[in-house]
């Protein structure tokens, strides 16, 4: 599989350096590098779903052609409207990751991550059946969408959505990490 950041090819490899894009996104957030960056350096199994503390996800913050709008989907397990990710599965390179899920949980074509990181948050995940809780450490990606916006629901989800990014940033009814990514993309300009 190739990722396509910024326009051009990208190998899913481990030549992507999570420790790098984690450096560059200090300035946004520097409490949450600093957590993130010692989870990266407690274990080589953090990008293992088997690693029982907790493990890195990406995540991908899906916006229209336009930029007015966001990708949602209503979480079959959850039962809450997030944005598409997913397990790394032992992939280091986490926009790929973003990219893989948005790609597999959306049925769009034509997507294009951007390398940097937009957003980091640290979540726990309940225990269900024999699964233990555990943390997952979700690196988030801006994934643009081409000019196809039709959508196909996948197994993971109930629903899809396009929403409006601006009815997403006072929505006291919508995830609090939605909410700040909201904030973010529209201060982007």
């Amino acid at each position: 599989m190739h990722c396509i950041l910024h326009g051009a090819p990208h190998e899913m490899s481990a030549s992507y350096d999570l420790l790098d894009a984690l450096q560059r996104h200090r300035d946004e957030d520097p409490g949450a590098v600093e957590t993130f960056i010692a989870f990266f350096a407690s274990s080589p199994a953090v990008f293992e779903r088997t690693h029982a503390a907790g493990h890195f996800t990406g995540s991908a913050w899906v916006v229209s052609a336009d930029g007015r709008r966001t990708l949602l989907t209503h979480h079959r397990k959850l039962d809450r409207w997030l944005q598409p990710g997913g397990h790394a599965d032992g992939e280091r390179d986490l926009s790929c990751v973003a990219l893989r899920e948005a790609c597999e949980e959306t049925g769009l074509g034509g997507l294009r991550v951007e390398e940097a990181i937009f957003d980091l948050d640290r979540h726990f995940i309940p225990a269900r059946g024999l699964e233990p809780g555990h943390w997952h450490y979700d690196v988030r990606y801006v994934v643009r969408a081409g000019r196809d916006e039709d959508f196909t629901v996948s197994e993971e989800s109930h629903a899809l959505a396009w929403v409006p990014v601006r009815s997403l940033v006072d929505d006291p009814h919508v995830d609090a990490s939605l909410r700040r990514m909201a904030r973010k993309w529209l201060a982007r300009g």
